[in-house]
């Protein structure tokens, strides 16, 4: 008989039942279309932290580089033979650990052994500037004393000047980081694919061999088989990688034992990558690893998302805020309306409720069937509403509209001088004290979760509706019906 009833009031109100079926399906469909842009926005900022510290990286450890004292600027030298050949060509280069102090290799085996560390692995960040050119000698003119080329108060004797003299130099600076090839599920290079040729070898500890990145393959004409010389080291390219999203990490890649010995840091590393055991517990490894490591700064990928700006950053903030309480609104009126409309209807049926009353129906089964029809309604507005809100999410994703994102200097972020061991800007210390700029493309994936919670907001709109109506229905009496003939 409650199945039968339901059928054909649903079916003689059927344009009242679209009205607060539409009503619903609205607000359900607004909160699958923020939760499934949100997502995208978290998918977005994911993809632009990824291609600064690689998969799998829940936190870095660093230690700061010390301020320069004295007259020091922290530069590399360079050693150039003035009184070789006039135009002779020269070339010299230095490779130099920037951006971070250098911490004991063992750092990696301490950290490793906190509690809630799953995995961590080692890493050297370096900086190659090399300098090829030519020296052009001038005309030496002693002064009042006499004197030689080299001379004065430098070279034990008289001096004088040169003129007409000159040089020129071409700069190349790339950078360079040292990868624990035995550990290739952590660092930055993961951040990246293998494009051409492959990746290192676990029993490759030492070899001369090196990945490269595929805009400074380009860039340099490198190609799986050449030869990369760097502090007149020849390294064999066996790999080109490209970077998943922006910039790679570095320009190129060789073992970690080589990356020491080139750059005179024998067992030490300016990186550690972490993995956490629970993602969910990353605030609390990184105070123990602070606690137990002092003096080493630990950066999670919340800490770095903290820099993240632009279009991006700002359209997530209107999705998490105003989005969010713009849902809020509307599924708050949606139910409301829902509940009022249900209690109208009831009221222009007091005639058949009071009828049904004086056959014997008791109050709790007019208030059952009351609240099964907004129910169905309910369920009703649900379906249009997850249409709705999988169109709306689809439509996000097809149009795919940029959005920029600005990632904060080192300096102003406030985490230690930079996630990874290559600065704010990913590209390695040289880029330290630059920002970088990202386009993402947003898409708004749904997911089950956000299904289940239109079908919850479905069933939940569809029993405040029914209580509303039900409450009314139970108020009515038989006398109701007969003074409505009346």
């Amino acid at each position: 008989m409650f199945f039968t009833y339901l059928r054909r009031e649903l079916r003689r109100r059927r344009k009242a039942a679209l009205v607060v079926a539409s009503g619903l399906a609205l607000g359900i469909a607004l909160v699958i279309i923020v939760n499934s842009v949100s997502a995208g926005m978290g998918n977005a900022q994911d993809k632009v932290l990824q291609s600064l510290y690689g998969l799998g990286t829940d936190m870095t450890v660093t230690k700061a580089a010390p301020a320069a004292t004295g007259g020091e600027s922290g530069r590399p030298r360079f050693r150039f033979d003035a009184k070789g050949e006039d135009g002779a060509s020269q070339s010299s280069d230095r490779v130099v650990v920037q951006g971070f102090q250098t911490l004991a290799s063992s750092t990696v085996t301490e950290v490793a052994d906190q509690s809630g560390v799953s995995g961590a692995v080692g890493g050297l960040s370096l900086n190659v500037l090399k300098i090829n050119g030519e020296f052009t000698r001038g005309e030496f003119k002693p002064d009042e004393n006499g004197g030689t080329p080299g001379g004065g108060r430098n070279g034990g004797g008289t001096g004088g000047r040169v003129s007409g003299g000159g040089a020129n130099f071409d700069v190349d600076s790339f950078t360079l980081y040292g990868a624990d090839v035995t550990e290739p599920a952590l660092g930055p290079l993961t951040s990246s694919k293998i494009t051409s040729g492959r990746t290192f070898k676990a029993t490759e500890t030492d070899a001369k061999v090196a990945v490269v990145d595929s805009a400074y393959a380009k860039k340099k004409s490198l190609a799986v088989g050449k030869t990369l010389t760097i502090h007149g080291t020849k390294y064999s390219v066996i790999g080109i990688a490209t970077a998943d999203s922006g910039d790679a990490a570095a320009n190129a890649y060789i073992p970690l034992k080589q990356a020491q010995t080139l750059s005179d840091s024998k067992d030490k590393i300016t990186t550690v990558y972490v993995k956490a055991s629970d993602s969910q517990q990353i605030g609390a490894v990184k105070s123990t690893i602070q606690k137990n490591i002092p003096g080493t700064t630990v950066t999670t990928s919340a800490d770095l998302a903290d820099t993240v700006s632009g279009s991006l950053s700002t359209a997530s903030d209107l999705a998490t805020s105003v989005g969010k309480w713009l849902s809020i609104a509307v599924l708050i009126a949606a139910f409301l309306v829902a509940g009022l409309l249900t209690s109208s209807a009831v009221s222009r049926r007091v005639r058949e409720f009071g009828t049904l009353k004086a056959l014997g129906w008791k109050s709790g089964r007019v208030t059952r069937q009351v609240i099964g029809e907004a129910l169905v309604n309910g369920l009703l507005g649900g379906v249009l509403g997850i249409a709705l809100g999988l169109g709306g999410a689809y439509l996000v994703t097809a149009i795919s509209p940029t959005l920029k994102a600005q990632i904060g200097s080192a300096g102003s972020s406030g985490a230690g001088g930079g996630f990874g061991g290559f600065g704010g800007g990913g590209g390695g210390p040289a880029r330290q004290t630059a920002s970088k700029a990202l386009d993402v493309a947003l898409t708004a994936p749904v997911s089950l979760a956000t299904i289940g919670i239109a079908v919850a907001l479905a069933v939940g709109g569809g029993l405040i509706a029914g209580g509303f109506g039900g409450w009314r229905a139970s108020r009515l009496r038989p006398a109701d019906a007969l003074r409505r003939v009346e």
